[in-house]
């Protein structure tokens, strides 16, 4: 029995050994190898950000990570290796085994939270705002005004898309769409240069668009300008919104070359930009893609979509928008209107009223009488 007593433990002390023999690998492994070392279009082909970029986000997010000092790892390499997880979206080991990172299995997943807090805590609102000051919606306005495909008046454009994730332990029914896929329906709002002005990604999938709209600090937004004499001003939207002072969205059946129609068609091309951005994004940020699943609860799902949304904008500033191709994602998604809740029926036709005189104002102003 004692030999059996000394054989086990002789073999957990084997097992521990090799483990701390793995761990002083990595750790040469990372010491010898340096991504910054490779050449600019390799490592934004890598990392999704170019080497400047990359600093400067590693700059940002320094304090932060080593206050929590979890697993030893330095605030580079745990940058790097959930960028590598957000361009990739693969679980997760191929991650860590890259030559360039050397980060073992449990190492990446908690690099993936500890980044994404981080991004969400210090850099969301800097890189992501919608345009609350006067300044700031006349500029969003006039860059909607100047775009190749012009709207008159518009602050962005808003769509959803769902992201997919794994089927949470609470209310998991709540997180099933209507294609049976355990989701996240996730709110966006972009300019024609498809930098993202506002995201919400807190709702399940089996909320509709027009739902998430109206529970969303975007609307309140819009609705408390309208209500302090801002008139002209809007956003816009498909027909899964409900036509609001401060959301155009298309009319129905209109019979071509009339101004409504003319209308209809400009709204709809202004609007497409907001669907691009959804392939662009999904494309730079494979984590987010329709052939992907993320494997965390709905809360961190919902801020690895934020801390992408940040990482996408800074693409923009350092001028790398172009740099990965867009992946077409397969199938458009039906939406459908939400109804008004009962106790806000009379205040959401009143609304209507008011939006459909407006939208009649616009289509008579820019497109001629009927």
């Amino acid at each position: 029995m004692a030999n059996a007593y000394l054989a086990l433990d002789l073999m957990h002390l084997e097992h521990r050994v090799q483990r701390l023999q793995r761990q002083v690998e990595r750790r040469e492994w990372r010491n010898s190898r340096d991504p910054f070392s490779l050449h600019d279009d390799e490592f934004i082909d890598l990392f999704r950000l170019s080497p400047d970029a990359a600093r400067d986000l590693v700059d940002s997010l320094t304090l932060s990570l080593e206050r929590q000092q979890p697993y030893g790892l330095s605030a580079e390499t745990q940058v790097l290796t959930a960028l590598r997880f957000y361009a990739t979206g693969s679980y997760q080991g191929a991650v860590g085994e890259e030559w360039e990172l050397g980060v073992s299995q449990p190492s990446v997943s908690r690099c993936v939270r500890a980044v994404t807090r981080s991004i969400n805590e210090l850099l969301l609102r800097q890189w992501v705002y919608f345009p609350m000051t006067a300044e700031e919606r006349y500029s969003a306005v006039q860059k909607f005004r100047d775009a190749r495909q012009p709207f008159p008046g518009t602050l962005g454009a808003i769509d959803c898309t769902y992201l997919k994730i794994i089927a949470p332990k609470e209310y998991e029914e709540a997180y099933v769409n209507h294609w049976g896929d355990h989701t996240l329906n996730v709110q966006a709002i972009c300019d024609p240069d498809l930098k993202i002005l506002n995201i919400n990604a807190r709702y399940p999938g089996a909320r509709h668009d027009a739902y998430v709209w109206s529970n969303s600090a975007a609307r309140r937004a819009m609705e408390r300008n309208f209500t302090y004499g801002e008139r002209n001003t809007w956003l816009i939207g498909d027909d899964g919104y409900a036509l609001e002072p401060w959301l155009m969205t298309p009319l129905k059946n209109e019979i071509r070359g009339t101004p409504r129609f003319q209308y209809n068609e400009e709204l709809c091309a202004a609007g497409s930009v907001v669907e691009r951005l959804f392939r662009v994004l999904k494309g730079e940020f494979r984590c987010l893609s329709q052939q992907r699943q993320l494997m965390y609860d709905p809360v961190m799902s919902g801020m690895i979509a934020n801390a992408c949304a940040v990482l996408h904008n800074m693409r923009i500033a350092h001028r790398l928008d172009n740099a990965v191709d867009a992946v077409e994602e397969q199938g458009r998604i039906h939406r459908v209107n939400e109804e008004p809740l009962l106790g806000e029926e009379e205040n959401a036709n009143q609304r209507r009223a008011v939006a459909q005189r407006i939208q009649q104002s616009l289509i008579t102003r820019h497109y001629g009488r009927h």
